[in-house]
């Protein structure tokens, strides 16, 4: 398994936007497959975005497509969400998640971040 660290959450503005960041530490941080997700309070947790270890296979929740870019860098062993044109009902926690399948599913991914608060006010 990786150990992932999430950092880059923070406040802003209905329209602004947040890039997060993963940082891994293991050595086999380049054949895992690596997901976003998140939980707002009160709801369960979601899927975000997947990238596949290769990083030419990407995925998006419907709520984020067009607005949302999941990327990795596998040298720095990190993995990217850049988000865009933020809106209210993106408030959540986010987390970060490993795994070996090329999945949405949250049971697909066996190592998972401690979260990063993102908090869109409007």
């Amino acid at each position: 398994q990786v150990q992932l660290v999430e950092s880059g959450g923070g406040l802003v503005q209905a329209g602004g936007s947040l890039r997060l960041s993963c940082a891994a530490s293991g050595r086999t941080f380049s054949t895992y497959v690596m997901g976003w997700f998140r939980q707002a309070p009160g709801k369960e947790r979601e899927f975000v975005a997947v990238i596949h270890w290769i990083g030419s296979s990407t995925s998006y929740a419907n709520s984020v497509k067009g607005r949302f870019t999941i990327s990795r860098d596998n040298a720095k062993k990190t993995v990217y969400l850049q988000m865009n044109s933020l809106k209210p009902e993106d408030t959540a926690v986010y987390y970060c998640a490993g795994g070996g399948y090329y999945s949405r599913k949250r049971e697909d991914f066996g190592s998972w971040g401690q979260g990063t608060q993102v908090t869109v006010s409007s």
